[in-house]
This record gives C-alpha cells, structure tokens and sequence, in this order.
C-alpha cells in the first residue's frame, strides 16, 4: 500500500530534505507541498493526503490554526507537527489543534521516519525531546511559570503577531484570516498586553530576537520591491 503524504513546511531546505527522506521510502508517495498555512489548508482540503507533515511555525496562517481549520473540514485527517520551539505548551497547543504527533525539526531521520508511521497508523507520537520537556513539565511544573511570555499566546494570537510584525494593520491580518477587524484588534491587544509590549515597534523587535523575521538591513531601511527604485537623496 501506498501513503500519500503532503509536505507543509516554508524552509527550502528543510523542505526539500523531508520531500528526500520520505520519497526514498518504498510505501510513500509525495502528492504536494505547501509554502504557508493558507497553502497548506487549502491544498490538504484538494488532495485528502493520508498524512500531512505540518510545520507550526509557517508564515501568514501558523500551522497550529492551519491544522485546526483543516480538522474541522475533515475530522479523520492526520497531522504530523514539526515544531522548533522547546516548549510543552506549544507542543500541548498543537495537539488540541488536532495534530496525531509531534517532532522537532532538527530530530533524527530515524525518529522522523519512526514519526511518520505511528502517525499513519493512527496512533500518537511525541518525540524524544518534546517528551522530555512534557515529562519535565508535569515533574516540576513551578518551571512553566519562568517560560518566555511567548509561550503563553495562544495560536491565533501568535498569527497575528507575525502578520503585524511582517507589516501588516489589523484590517489586512483581519481580511487575510477571514476575521473582523475588531476581532483582530481584540487579539492584538491581548498579546501586546501579555508581552507587556506597548508600541508596533516593540512587537517588531522582539518578533526579530525570536527569530520570526529577518533582521532589517544595515542600512536600516526595508529592502524595496523587485524592480523598485529608491527615491533621489535617500
């Protein structure tokens, strides 16, 4: 029997590594890929793969709200989550989402390819490490109070947080999620407050030291559209 496996994950390399691993396996057949959890939402809803491999930090729709959105339309379909946050919460959001299992994207192939069976049979996988942080978790859980803020949105906060950080207003992120402007606002000012954040700049700076856009250029200035020109004295 052959599985049909859908890969969502925006590092090329990552992306095309995972693509390698799972296409030199006799069982599995690769039927798509996705750059975004839009994407990714809407091409699972298409082909019906038998497992999607689903990153949690996509841009745009985060894979966590990516996989809700896809378990609602078709309860019985398995997700597998690539996470590369340290956190038990963030593994715990992912698995209310709907996600059968769980793995850091720097784990071995062995256990990813471990991952990928259990997740196709139905039964749930978390990996060695992620484990370890819930076992840690559950032994000393005064711990989980000294987690970064972060850990602490939720999903849909944690959109819109990239959405604001990457540029956007609260009525593109809304148009964009399909949300009401002022549902956006109501979440935009519930992560600024448990990030204790009090300006759009804050927000995008420390959306630079997590790692969840590029760092701006020395300059300073944003990198101009393709084919743009800068203006004469800048």
């Amino acid at each position: 029997m052959s599985y049909r496996i859908l890969v969502a994950e925006d590092h090329p390399l990552l992306r095309h590594g995972l693509k390698a691993l799972l296409a030199a396996q006799p069982d599995y057949q690769l039927v798509d890929e996705a750059v975004d959890g839009r994407e990714a939402v809407a091409k699972t809803l298409h082909r019906q793969p038998d497992l999607v491999v689903m990153d949690l930090s996509l841009p745009g729709i985060a894979g966590i709200d990516a996989t809700a959105q896809i378990r609602r339309r078709l309860p019985q379909q398995k997700v597998l989550a690539l996470s590369d946050f340290d956190s038990e919460i963030h593994v715990g959001e992912a698995m209310r989402a709907g996600c059968i299992g769980c793995v850091k994207k720097d784990c071995a192939p062995e256990e990813m390819l471990l991952a990928v069976k259990t997740v196709l049979t139905g039964r749930r996988f978390i990996g060695q490490d992620l484990a370890s942080l819930l076992l840690e978790g559950v032994l000393h859980p005064e711990k989980a109070r000294d987690t970064h803020p972060w850990e602490c949105l939720s999903s849909r906060e944690r959109t819109i947080f990239k959405l604001i950080a990457e540029g956007g207003t609260n009525r593109s992120a809304a148009a964009y999620l399909n949300l009401s402007a002022k549902t956006v606002e109501k979440h935009r000012a519930s992560l600024m407050r448990k990030l204790r954040l009090n300006s759009a700049v804050e927000l995008a700076l420390l959306a630079v030291d997590l790692g969840l856009v590029n760092r701006p250029s020395v300059t300073g200035r944003m990198p101009l559209p393709v084919g743009a020109q800068a203006p004469l004295g800048a």
